[in-house]
């Protein structure tokens, strides 16, 4: 595996008739953020892609850079729901609980 790509993607749900998308690396992510259109290019977006950018120059991980770019997807309502989930150990009820 390259140095950039991520260990595990990250899922990208557009909504309804819309195919999930799997981002699996620093390059992938951003293409992504490239084509995010320029009027809603906020703080978080400026992070996620500066945090893409110094993982290509080898300043930073892939999987810094994975977090920067999920807070983007989870902030703009993108990141599909499975991943917004914690991983084994609780119960579904406690997690559906925390989620309404």
């Amino acid at each position: 595996m390259d140095r950039l790509h991520f260990f595990t993607p990250v899922r990208i749900a557009r909504g309804q008739g819309y195919p999930m998308e799997e981002v699996d690396s620093v390059s992938e992510a951003m293409v992504f953020l490239r084509k995010w259109p320029t009027g809603r290019r906020g703080p978080v977006y400026q992070c996620a892609l500066n945090c893409c950018a110094a993982a290509v120059s080898g300043k930073m991980s892939a999987e810094e850079a994975r977090k920067a770019f999920v807070g983007f997807a989870r902030i703009t309502r993108l990141l599909d729901d499975d991943m917004a989930l914690p991983l084994g150990g609780a119960s579904m009820d406690n997690v559906y609980a925390l989620r309404r």
